[in-house]
């Protein structure tokens, strides 16, 4: 009798857990999610620092790799029984690299890899190769700062706009220490995003401030195109309503929301390609404002028939004054850039008028490579 009892019990008690292990025809399945990941599909880094590329295209005749931002190469693609197309290049030394797959002519991004160069359009995929010693403009174990977003409206082009604002990670350790701030332009087809993306500001200056090489301190990145147009921004009336917007609604609103100071001495502005020429012309325009000004390739000041007196009523002409409210003037073009030519005539015809300026140049296009080591350079002088 007690083992019939037992028995009941057992059945009792297990008898639910029995019926509700039963499998379910529910039409759908989790089985295989739960697995370790398998190497990435394109692009494939392996340890000897090459990379296989590979597209599924099986319908397609013909497939090229395009790598490099301004010196491209060009790789034939293979494909295989399965109609993937690959190719293994390197080893790539460590470095950021763009690239797109050519099919039958007609560019494309690597749709399995979500890293992309991004601005008034998509420009390509975004590869890495990180080494045993890692680049300034890359990822390090540093203490990291923090990118904001903030939204306003413009009141001088009457519409919403956004921009990025990076803090260091010194902003919160130190609550009661003020920062100075650089105000950092994009180039033409670019976003306020695109100098953290693929300019990686944040990380520059993370890596510069743990190696106490900079100063803290704030960088804000404002949308520099006015009108829809590639580089409207760089026209005079773009820039008037560009600097009325940083002078009107960007600047009393992050003096308001952060803990910044407002001499003139505690801002810089700077900028690549378009946003170098709105660097140049907003920063001598209100020396009252900034102290340091960077132009990295700006395409408006290498053309021959840029003119001070256009965009600068009256500036040039007093170059005591300039000098005396300038820290530092830093204009700077890849040589292989065909802005180049343009900029070593620009300066000269500064040094000719007893503007005080310094040049830097480096053996490289119009690229992204170029900008973030003059960022990294231009602000290791800045607020000391």
């Amino acid at each position: 009798m007690k083992q019939i009892l037992s028995i009941f019990f057992f059945l009792c008690v297990t008898s639910p857990l029995f019926l509700f292990a039963q499998q379910k025809d529910t039409g759908f399945s989790t089985e295989g999610w739960w697995k370790p990941a398998g190497p990435a599909f394109s692009p494939d880094i392996h340890a000897d620092r090459t990379v296989t590329f590979r597209l599924k295209a099986p319908e397609i005749t013909r497939v090229e790799l395009k790598l490099g931002e301004w010196e491209v190469e060009t790789y034939p693609m293979h494909k295989d029984g399965e109609g993937v197309w690959s190719v293994t290049v390197g080893p790539i030394p460590p470095g950021i690299y763009q690239y797109t797959f050519e099919v039958q002519g007609i560019p494309v991004i690597d749709m399995t890899n979500p890293v992309v160069k991004a601005g008034t359009s998509v420009y390509g995929s975004v590869l890495e190769i990180r080494g045993e010693k890692l680049l300034f403009d890359q990822l390090q174990e540093v203490p990291k700062g923090d990118i904001h977003i903030l939204s306003y409206t413009s009141s001088s082009l009457k519409r919403p706009r956004k921009m990025y604002v990076y803090v260091p990670d010194s902003y919160y350790t130190n609550p009661d220490r003020t920062f100075p701030v650089l105000y950092l332009r994009h180039g033409g087809g670019d976003r306020e995003s695109s100098w953290t993306e693929d300019g990686r500001a944040g990380i520059i200056l993370d890596n510069l401030i743990a190696a106490r090489k900079a100063e803290p301190m704030l960088v804000v990145m404002t949308h520099g195109l006015t009108d829809g147009s590639w580089s409207g921004g760089s026209t005079v009336e773009g820039m008037r309503d560009l600097e009325a917007e940083l002078l009107e609604d960007v600047l009393p609103l992050i003096e308001q929301r952060y803990r910044v100071r407002k001499e003139r001495n505690s801002r810089a502005i700077a900028g690549l390609s378009m946003g170098g020429g709105q660097a140049y012309v907003m920063g001598l325009r209100n020396l009252h404002l900034f102290s340091s000004i960077g132009q990295f390739s700006a395409g408006i000041l290498s053309d021959g028939a840029f003119d001070h007196e256009t965009y600068l009523p009256g500036v040039i002409t007093n170059p005591e004054k300039v000098n005396r409210q300038l820290d530092l003037l830093w204009i700077s073009c890849g040589t292989k850039d065909p802005r180049y030519k343009g900029h070593r005539m620009f300066v000269e015809e500064l040094g000719a008028k007893g503007i005080h300026y310094e040049f830097h140049e480096s053996e490289a296009g119009h690229e992204w490579p170029f900008w973030r080591r003059q960022l990294h350079d231009f602000v290791q002088r800045l607020f000391k």
